[in-house]
């Protein structure tokens, strides 16, 4: 009977210290963490020049947190890098613009961003050298 009790006791002064240990990592975390969950969060600004790394600036309420961000260097800076879209595959050659375009809806805006729903790139029109190698191997295989 005793020893029922001795291991009655030691399960409670156990369970007591597990719960007491529990509260102090919850502590912990309102001290070094938050509790606000509604985060506004600003663009990746790079440390130099318009790509690489960076931080972005959020706030909450009166909190405000900076977190470590990296732009790519070839990111499209006429939309920004935190809005993520699908493009459509590219269009033809504009021979008066010399340029071919497609349009792009938005997929993903990443922290909040605001973006565009969708969006319309160019880009110059490669010179015809491709269609060389393509009559190459359409020779090959005569």
């Amino acid at each position: 009977m005793q020893v029922r009790g001795f291991f009655l006791l030691l399960v409670l002064i156990l369970m007591a210290a597990a719960s007491e240990a529990g509260k102090n990592k919850k502590d912990k975390v309102k001290k070094n963490g938050s509790e606000c969950e509604d985060w506004r969060w600003g663009p990746c600004t790079p440390n130099s020049k318009d790509c690489g790394v960076g931080y972005r600036e959020g706030t909450c309420k009166e909190e405000t947190k900076r977190l470590k961000c990296k732009i790519p260097c070839n990111w499209k800076k006429e939309f920004g890098a935190d809005c993520k879209y699908k493009f459509e595959s590219w269009g033809g050659c504009d021979a008066a613009t010399g340029l071919k375009a497609r349009s792009g809806t938005l997929k993903k805006a990443l922290y909040n961003a605001e973006c565009q729903e969708t969006i319309q790139v160019t880009k110059p029109c490669s010179p015809k050298t491709k269609s060389k190698s393509k009559a190459r191997k359409g020779k090959g295989k005569d």
